[in-house]
């Protein structure tokens, strides 16, 4: 299995953002929509092995999270406002002590980033896309991988920390900086390759 688990440090937590207005209104979501796309469209096919995080931190009501699983998605379409609509449908629902289903393959709740890691910790090994961490290509990967990166801004500090208490591995995809989306897809490729 791989996840992805991509910290939205301004996304809305709330519902009440436009349709149109994903960039401003609802704290550079668009980023995040991106990275849902990226981790799970082929050309012609989905992957269905795959799982993302979007820990969402700004708004009015943080912290949410939204999972996305592969195998069970239904209604995810490449282009980013019917991937925003089904973020806010999900915003929309309450949310409390439990993940609660919004749509067939994505779940809502109230998890922050060491939450997340916390239950993924137990399972897979938890990989800190960083720029200036080991090369991915001298990285060797085995088992179930779990990928934690930032959005249009990098990790805090106190996120850094979180990492560390799961032993996260530092890892870089290349000499330069790259979006959060394409991150994603070099991940795949790399893992691709390898298999």
């Amino acid at each position: 299995m791989r996840r992805f688990v991509i910290v939205g440090h301004r996304a809305s937590t709330t519902g009440d953002f436009k349709l149109d207005d994903v960039c401003g209104g609802a704290g550079r979501l668009d980023v995040l929509l991106r990275c849902v796309n990226s981790s799970f469209f082929l050309s012609h096919s989905l992957r269905r092995d795959v799982e993302a995080f979007l820990v969402m931190k700004g708004g009015e009501d943080p912290p949410k999270t939204l999972r996305f699983v592969g195998d069970g998605l239904r209604y995810l379409n490449p282009d980013e406002r019917s991937t925003a609509s089904l973020v806010r449908n999900a915003l929309l629902r309450k949310v409390g002590d439990e993940e609660v289903g919004s749509s067939p393959g994505i779940f809502i709740s109230r998890m922050d980033l060491g939450d997340v890691l916390e239950k993924l910790a137990e399972v897979s090994e938890i990989i800190y896309l960083k720029e200036d961490g080991e090369d991915v290509r001298d990285v060797t990967f085995d088992g179930d991988l779990t990928f934690v990166l930032g959005d249009d801004r990098d990790l805090d500090e106190d996120e850094e920390a979180i990492l560390k208490k799961y032993s996260a591995r530092s890892v870089r995809l290349g000499p330069l900086s790259y979006h959060s989306d394409h991150c994603i897809t070099i991940v795949h490729n790399e893992l691709d390759r390898r298999q």
